[in-house]
């Protein structure tokens, strides 16, 4: 009985700590990168708008190439959507929230497997000379689990290899159409 009443005890203790303790972490999270593309703003904005052809350089669709993915809506305009299901990369969903041609795509992201989660992705598109630098950023609110989460892994280190990856292959993808 006493083992019981100190196991409780314990138990308890850790409930308050990650309770209170989650009110003194990060609220928010962003992870961004960037690389130049020796293309037209046009070239690389199709790329990123059109989720058709964002769907052949994103990195997430090398993990699993056999989830299924469905487009929705008119491509590059807001509410154009890219909808995934699959064994590894779950389920969710990018919608475009604005687009300005040429310049910025901004999209919804939401993930509804195997967690829940909201964020904001966004690129930027900025001329560079004659090429263009792409900004790729994806930023959000951290739930009580997710900043725990945050103490251990980085959302920066779980995801920008990921982001460099996918920019490495919209950059080889938009310098081979011009």
């Amino acid at each position: 009985m006493k083992f019981l009443k100190i196991l409780i005890g314990i138990i308890v203790v850790l409930a308050i700590v990650f309770v209170v303790g989650s009110f003194f972490l990060p609220k928010t999270y962003s992870v961004s990168r960037s690389t130049v593309i020796n293309a037209p703003d046009s070239v690389v904005y199709k790329n990123i708008a059109d989720f058709n052809e964002f769907y052949k350089w994103n990195p997430w669709v090398k993990m699993e190439p056999t989830a299924k993915t469905t487009f929705t809506g008119t491509p590059a305009t807001p509410g154009h959507v890219y909808e995934w299901k699959g064994k590894e990369t779950g389920s969710g969903y990018m919608k475009i929230i604005k687009v300005e041609p040429g310049k910025l795509v901004d999209m919804e992201l939401k993930f509804i497997e195997p967690f829940e989660s909201l964020a904001n992705t966004k690129f930027d598109i900025i001329p560079e000379g004659s090429s263009n630098k792409v900004t790729w950023t994806m930023s959000g609110e951290n739930n009580m689990i997710g900043k725990w989460m945050c103490v251990f892994v980085s959302m920066d280190k779980m995801i920008g290899k990921d982001f460099e990856d996918g920019l490495k292959s919209l950059k080889e993808k938009s310098e081979k159409e011009i």
